[in-house]
């Protein structure tokens, strides 16, 4: 029987996730399986991956085949890696511990460099976030020295037409008992 390890689809338009299974080749692409080992979702920043990391490299190493995006996921997750370094422990290249040691070593390397990679990505978001916040205060300024502006033309006009007021009541005032 003839094994691979591949992606089912699930979820809804446009919004799919992925458990990763091992099925039987001659089966369809979401029936029947022999076993789940992950799921990949792509719907989250960055990509959400959960793998069962031993049963996985057990299925690589008694020769299921991935397709070619579960080949990628288990090459980021170090699943090949460890496939590669068991084939030269066995070889007599080194000893296991030397394996592990390297694993762990190329592990810590790919979280630092994810780390960044998320830190960045905040970073990023966080400078457009303030960089906005101060283009609308900038705006706000403009508007409010506009209404100021626009509140003392109001407020001279109007202390003009009261004085126009006062000097014509003057006027009337002055012409009136000079009538009587």
């Amino acid at each position: 029987m003839a094994t691979k390890i591949r992606l089912q689809r699930h979820g809804r338009k446009n919004y799919a996730f992925y458990p990763i299974v091992i099925a039987d080749s001659r089966a369809p692409r979401d029936g029947k399986f022999i076993e789940r080992i992950g799921s990949y979702n792509p719907n989250t920043n960055p990509a959400t991956i959960t793998l069962n990391f031993e049963r996985a490299l057990y299925w690589v190493t008694v020769g299921a085949e991935p397709t070619d995006t579960v080949r990628t996921i288990l090459s980021n997750e170090g699943v090949l890696l460890m496939k590669h370094l068991l084939g030269g422990v066995r070889k007599g290249a080194f000893d296991e511990a030397e394996a592990q040691k390297r694993f762990e070593a190329w592990k810590a390397k790919k979280v630092a460099k994810v780390e960044a990679m998320k830190t960045a990505m905040a970073d990023t978001k966080e400078l457009s976030i303030k960089k906005r916040l101060e283009e609308e205060a900038a705006k706000n300024k403009a508007k409010a020295e506009e209404v100021a502006k626009k509140k003392a033309e109001l407020a001279a006009a109007a202390e003009a037409a009261a004085a126009a007021n006062a000097e014509e009541a003057a006027e009337a005032e002055a012409e009136a008992p000079a009538a009587e």
